[in-house]
C-alpha cells in the first residue's frame, strides 16, 4: 500500500509565491526559461535553470551550472524569498485551467515504494535526463521538481481534501502567465495529517507515475548512491497525488525530419497499404477517435485510418502511438528507436496543430504527425502489466508550477 508523508517545504512569501513560481524546468530551453525570467529576480529558474545566469557559451550539464543553481537557492533563503517551513505538513494544490479544475496532495512519496513497485511506471527513462536531476539534487540538497503520481479515485480522500478546501483560506491564490489558476492550501493540523497518511497506506494499493519519471528514478538513485549516510529526508521524493478522475491528458504529437529518401508521392503509396488515407485540406484537422491519425505533409493535412491487422489488442499493440511508431515511422521512415533517433521530435498537445504545420512549412520538419489523446485507464493497464509505453505517449495539462513546494533533503 501507499506510503506518503507530510514534509517541511521550502516555499515562497505569500506576497512573492506569483513571481516565484515558475513553468517545469523540462518544458523550457535555455532560451525560453531566459526570456520567461528576465526582469524577475525571484524567479523559480534561477534555481531549476541557473544556466540563464551565466555565460550563453556554458555547457548545461557543466559543474558550474549546478554549482549556481545552489549559490542562488542559498540566495533566495538569505534574501527570505523562501522560507522552511516549521513542522512537517500536507499541501493541497489546485489547477484550473479553462474552466476545469483538479486537486492534488502534495507529500513525499516512499522511494522503496517506487523500487518495490508500488509506485508504477509507464516510461523508460535516459541515462544522461536521470543523471542531470542527480547532479542537480545533490548539488542543491533539494527536490525542486515535482513527481506527478495518480491514483484511482477514493471517495473518503476526495471528501477530506473537500472539507480542508471548503473550510480553511488557502496560502497561494493566484493566475499565472498561462491563464492556469494555482491555489495552495497547508494542512497542518496533526490529526487531519495521520488521517490522509491511513487513508493511503489502506485504501491506496498503487500510485502510477504521470509525469516525472526522471525525477522519481533520479531520486531513488541518489538515496542509494548516499548510502548508510542518507537523511531521512533522502528517503522520500517530492510528488503530488491526483485522483485520476481529474486528470486531462493531451496528445503528443510527432514530426519527422525527412522522408527517408521518398518523395510525397511514394511516401503516401506506402502509408495506404495499411491506411486509408483521405486529404482533407489545409486547416489543421484533429483525431476524431482511436486508430485514427492526422497528418501534415506538403502544404495538406491528411486523414489516416488504419487498416485491420496494422495493430494488436495487447495494452501496448492497441496504442496509436504503437500503430504510428510499427506501420509508418519505423516501417516506412526507419527510425526504430524515437527514444535515440535524432530525425524525431516530440511535440506536446499544448502548443496545437498550427505548430506542427509551422514547422513543416518552415522547412524544420518534412511530415507531421497529430494523435488521439492517450486514456487514463490506457496507462493503467499498461503499467499493472509491467509494460512500457512508446516514448512521449503521454502530455498532462495543466503543469504545476516549480518553486511552490521544494523537498529539501538534507
Amino acid at each position: 500500500m501507499a506510503k506518503i508523508a507530510p514534509f517541511k517545504a521550502l516555499r515562497p512569501a505569500a506576497e512573492l509565491a506569483p513571481k516565484v513560481a515558475s513553468k517545469p524546468y523540462d518544458v523550457l530551453n535555455s532560451k525560453e526559461a531566459k526570456i520567461a525570467a528576465e526582469g524577475n529576480p525571484y524567479s523559480f529558474l534561477h534555481i531549476t535553470k541557473s544556466e540563464i545566469d551565466l555565460s550563453e557559451n556554458v555547457n548545461i550539464h557543466s559543474t558550474e551550472v549546478y554549482d549556481k543553481a545552489k549559490q542562488n537557492l542559498e540566495a533566495f533563503i538569505q534574501r527570505n524569498v523562501v522560507f522552511k517551513e516549521s513542522k512537517p505538513c500536507y499541501y493541497i494544490y489546485e489547477l484550473v485551467m479553462n474552466g476545469r479544475s483538479q486537486t492534488g496532495l502534495v507529500c513525499t512519496s516512499s522511494v522503496d515504494d517506487y523500487e518495490n513497485d508500488i509506485i508504477k511506471k509507464h516510461e523508460h527513462t535516459r541515462p544522461e535526463k536521470e543523471q542531470d536531476r542527480i547532479n542537480h539534487i545533490t548539488t542543491t540538497n533539494a527536490q525542486t521538481g515535482n513527481v506527478f503520481l495518480a491514483y484511482r479515485n477514493n471517495s473518503s480522500i476526495d471528501s477530506l481534501i473537500a472539507l480542508w478546501k471548503k473550510d480553511r483560506s488557502p496560502v497561494y491564490s493566484f493566475m499565472a502567465d498561462d491563464n492556469v489558476q494555482h491555489t495552495v492550501w497547508v494542512v497542518n493540523d496533526s490529526d487531519t495529517i495521520s488521517h490522509i497518511t491511513s487513508l493511503f497506506e489502506e485504501e491506496v494499493p498503487h500510485t502510477y507515475i504521470a509525469d516525472g519519471h526522471h525525477r522519481a528514478a533520479s531520486a531513488a538513485k541518489v538515496r542509494r548512491a548516499m548510502g548508510k549516510k542518507a537523511s531521512e529526508n533522502a528517503n522520500g521524493f517530492l510528488t503530488t497525488l491526483f485522483p485520476a478522475n481529474q486528470l486531462y491528458i493531451m496528445d503528443y504529437n510527432r514530426l519527422v525530419k525527412d522522408l527517408n529518401g521518398l518523395s510525397e508521392e511514394e511516401f503516401l503509396d506506402r502509408i495506404k497499404e495499411d491506411f486509408t488515407v483521405e486529404q482533407i485540406g489545409t486547416n489543421p484537422a484533429t483525431p476524431e477517435g482511436l486508430h485514427h491519425v492526422t497528418m501534415y505533409l506538403g502544404s495538406n493535412w491528411y486523414s489516416l485510418k488504419a487498416r485491420e491487422g496494422t495493430y494488436t489488442n495487447d495494452p501496448i499493440g492497441i496504442l496509436d502511438v504503437s500503430i504510428l511508431q510499427n506501420n509508418i515511422i519505423d516501417k516506412i521512415l526507419g527510425i526504430n528507436d524515437p527514444r535515440t533517433n535524432t530525425r524525431i521530435d516530440f511535440v506536446g498537445g499544448i502548443r496545437g496543430l498550427g505548430e506542427l504545420a509551422r514547422r513543416v512549412n518552415e522547412k524544420d520538419m518534412a511530415v507531421a504527425f497529430a494523435l488521439y489523446p492517450v486514456s487514463i485507464q490506457q496507462l493503467f493497464d499498461i503499467a499493472d502489466s509491467g509494460n512500457v509505453m512508446p516514448p512521449k505517449s503521454t502530455w498532462f495539462e495543466p503543469k504545476l508550477r516549480d518553486g511552490l513546494l521544494t523537498h529539501l533533503i538534507s
